[in-house]
């Protein structure tokens, strides 16, 4: 049996959990192998509607073990927060497993967060504030946390000491705002040792031992490839690997054992926050395409910019991820347009590029290319298999199939979890 890895092949917010959904019982293990509690999603299964932010959406699956593996970073609270947040449903997360290599977002890492994104002014990147970035920086810089440390109290006072000698001076030089107690965050984070002490593991040797055997396993990338913070919209980026390269280190499984890698795409393109954009649209598309997409963070609440589909990102995806399949969701979005443009190049100083621009420069001042294509008007959240779709919804799926470098195995074409037609096998 396969391992799978599932990314976004945008900007985020693509649909990854109905995805995941879509594979459910066929599932043995889901991997979250990058990020924090800086992405969302949101899964509906039947009138109950979930919001994860950390946490796999494999949690939600019966049977399946869901592992936060050593890519990630995490904040203990609001992990707590949302497996109490589901107990409270009625919900088993008794499977959960955490990397014992994972690092661990403390409060110092929120602080520093907020106030750095402040102190840059008209330069803000649009971080969500959740400490993200500055425990990434940490685990790079060799002053991190990892979960392992909380079992050893001298260990985490010296790396707690050890981070905030240099951080309190510049909160208090440089920001002004109070020193941090050592003592502070010792007593805070070895409040949650015993609780967490069940969920730590192994998990590189768990998810090498459950592929060994034959186990289905999905990796489950957070944010989305042009987040990835080496070959996304840089700085514009989140501070972690989300294309399927970072499976193999975020969770230390071998290169070799990676079967098929998925990409969720949209039939039209979103982000939150700063950075390029080039297909973003400010009249009257826009409004429909956030209003009728309901085009809200699951994390932030912040209103997504909307914008038509974007084929360069898509090949860009395909050949960075190696996609062997899309997803394409929310085509029912689409309905009720008589015209849709797609952006098949764009045109920078008057030079044509089929591809993204390596240079950031290049890529801010891209402007598009259209080829039109003919809307559909027909309610299509009924239909489950590709012949279901009127003739213009099909021809444009099988356009956007041809110019985005790899097949389009499955569509969206509602919020219902039974709302997708599968064209091609997502494990077989």
């Amino acid at each position: 049996m396969p391992a799978i890895v599932l990314i976004g092949a945008q900007w985020g917010d693509e649909g990854k959990g109905k995805a995941t959904d879509l594979l459910g019982s066929r599932l043995d293990y889901v991997v979250k192998f990058n990020g924090g509690n800086n992405a969302g999603h949101t899964v509906v299964i039947g009138n109950e509607k979930y919001a994860l932010h950390l946490l796999p959406s494999g949690i939600l699956t019966p049977g399946v073990t869901p592992v936060i593996a050593n890519g990630v970073v995490v904040d203990i609270e609001v992990l707590f927060e949302e497996l109490d947040a589901l107990i409270a449903r009625g919900l088993d997360v008794s499977r959960l497993k955490v990397s014992a290599n994972a690092h661990v977002i403390t409060s110092y890492h929120r602080t520093l967060d907020k106030v750095t994104e402040r102190f840059l002014g008209k330069r803000q990147i649009g971080t969500t504030g959740r400490g993200i970035g500055p425990a990434y920086a940490d685990k790079i810089n060799r002053v991190g946390i990892r979960m392992q440390d909380l079992f050893d109290e001298n260990i985490l006072r010296q790396k707690v000491e050890g981070a905030l000698d240099q951080k309190n001076h510049l909160l208090v030089k440089v920001y002004n705002r109070r020193a941090i107690a050592v003592d502070e965050i010792v007593n805070e984070l070895l409040s949650y040792a015993e609780r967490l002490r069940p969920m730590v593991a192994d998990t590189a040797l768990l998810l090498h031992e459950a592929i060994e055997r034959g186990d289905t396993v999905l990796f489950e990338g957070g944010q989305a490839t042009m987040l990835d913070v080496d070959h996304g919209t840089y700085p514009f980026v989140t501070s972690s690997n989300a294309t399927s390269g970072g499976a193999v280190t975020g969770s230390g499984i071998a290169p070799n054992s990676i079967d098929r890698v998925i990409a969720v795409i949209k039939a039209y393109t979103t982000r939150v926050g700063a950075g390029p954009f080039p297909t973003e649209l400010f009249d009257q598309w826009g409004e429909f395409l956030s209003d009728k997409g309901h085009e809200f963070g699951t994390t932030t609440g912040r209103r997504r910019r909307t914008g038509w589909y974007d084929a360069p990102i898509a090949r860009y995806t395909a050949r960075i991820n190696g996609v062997t399949d899309f997803v394409l969701t929310k085509l029912d979005v689409l309905t009720g347009i008589e015209s849709i443009p797609v952006c098949v190049a764009y045109d920078v100083d008057g030079v044509r590029h089929d591809e993204v621009p390596v240079s950031q420069s290049d890529f801010h001042h891209a402007m598009p290319i259209y080829e039109e294509f003919p809307g559909w008007s027909e309610d299509i959240s009924g239909a489950r298999t590709f012949d279901d779709l009127p003739k213009n919804a099909q021809d444009y799926v099988l356009a956007l199939e041809a110019m985005s470098g790899s097949r389009i195995s499955a569509i969206g074409v509602g919020p219902e979890r039974d709302a997708i037609i599968v064209r091609h096998d997502l494990i077989d």
